[in-house]
């Protein structure tokens, strides 16, 4: 424990938070706009969450498997070991998708854990067997694959029109791929594009490389100064790049996980992370560490199980919803009436419900924590 990491646990605390405060309002037609993902284009705070999430798995690559692949560890049994761990993150996403009715004929195949698992299954050979230059020209170009792609190539919408590189909800290239191969198990909001579509995935994957390059910052003998800054400056080179590609190639959005989308999120991630490295890590002052570090435990609570929480949060949200009483009403709306009647604005109730689901996660990470109950997958 007290050789681990505070800054990286934090901003993987401070992703799971934020993830569990924006999936769990008390009603959805009442959620401040921050607290949505953008209807399409653009960008807002929920926005952050996921590819969070995605860079940081990157960055913990570099430490479980490039910094062992180069003390000698055997490259072909850590890949082995990646792959098993991938496809158990898939499979519990699926299993999460297939509860409460189990009814293999509709269920959504793609999802959150799913793209985790699959980034992880395609970066891990690359970070295993690359260099850090090799790693960057990776995703590079994996993006410029994908911009041809969806850029270039002309497919048929849902109702049969042929369009070339429009970037409209169900009518771009990922939109037809997934309705070709995933017919019936899409996102139920949509039914014709997923979010987590198969052809966005590899962009995704590049995401997850940008975070494998900070991991080398990290790893590397640095000064902590001089990884802060770096960090901070690469972070902002990367946030300017997001917006060139936003305006001459194509729009931030986080449904087609753009290339700019890419480089904004991860610029975003690199100056949040740099700040938490900074105030856990890196401040030559002891005693300023030891007082955010006591500030800030609670998102290392929450950091030491993010995918247990997850997956768990995932389950009790869909119990409040499928949990029915005798006169039809459901467990969550139940629980969310005196919110709701409370008097309180209906956007204010609904931020209440969201921060008390928030408030009972974290009991559990914190009960978890003090019992040394550490999940691993």
């Amino acid at each position: 424990m007290k050789d681990r990491l505070l800054s990286l646990d934090a901003f993987r605390g401070f992703a799971i938070a934020a993830m569990l405060l924006v999936n769990n309002p008390g009603d959805w037609g009442h959620v401040y706009a921050p607290l949505l993902h953008a209807k399409w284009h653009g960008w807002t705070f929920t926005d952050w969450v996921f590819p969070f999430f995605v860079f940081i798995s990157g960055m913990a690559m570099t430490i479980s498997l490039a910094r062992r692949a180069q003390a000698g560890a055997d490259k072909g049994r850590l890949l082995l070991t990646t792959a098993r761990r991938a496809l158990l993150i898939i499979g519990i996403g699926l299993l999460l998708n297939l509860i409460p009715y189990f009814n293999f004929e509709t269920v959504r195949i793609p999802g959150v854990l799913q793209r985790l698992g699959l980034c992880t299954l395609l970066a891990a050979p690359i970070v295993l067997w690359c260099s850090a230059r090799s790693v960057a020209l990776w995703a590079l170009a994996l993006m410029a694959f994908y911009s041809v792609v969806q850029l270039c190539v002309p497919v048929p919408d849902a109702d049969g029109v042929v369009h070339t590189g429009v970037l409209e909800p169900g009518k771009d290239v990922g939109a037809w791929l997934d309705r070709q191969l995933l017919d019936g198990h899409l996102w139920r909001q949509a039914r014709t594009w997923d979010p987590e579509g198969l052809l966005s995935t590899l962009p995704a994957v590049a995401s997850q490389l940008l975070g494998v390059l900070a991991g080398y910052v990290l790893a590397s003998r640095r000064q902590p100064a001089e990884k802060t800054m770096t960090w901070v400056l690469a972070g902002l080179a990367s946030l300017w790049l997001a917006q060139v590609l936003d305006a001459w190639l194509m729009p931030i959005n986080k449904s087609l996980w753009t290339p700019s989308y890419v480089f904004a999120m991860a610029g975003w991630a690199l100056l949040v992370f740099a700040v938490f490295y900074w105030l856990l890590d890196a401040s030559p002052q002891p005693l300023a560490r030891a007082r955010w570090a006591r500030w800030l435990h609670p998102l290392v609570v929450f950091g030491m199980n993010a995918l247990f929480l997850f997956a768990l949060s995932g389950l009790l949200a869909k119990m409040l919803y499928t949990v029915k009483f005798a006169d039809g009403r459901t467990l969550g709306r139940v629980l969310y009436a005196p919110l709701r009647d409370s008097g309180l604005a209906p956007v204010n109730a609904s931020l209440l419900h969201a921060l008390l689901f928030l408030l009972v996660m974290y009991a559990i990470a914190w009960l978890m924590y003090r019992k040394h109950w550490f999940v691993k997958v």
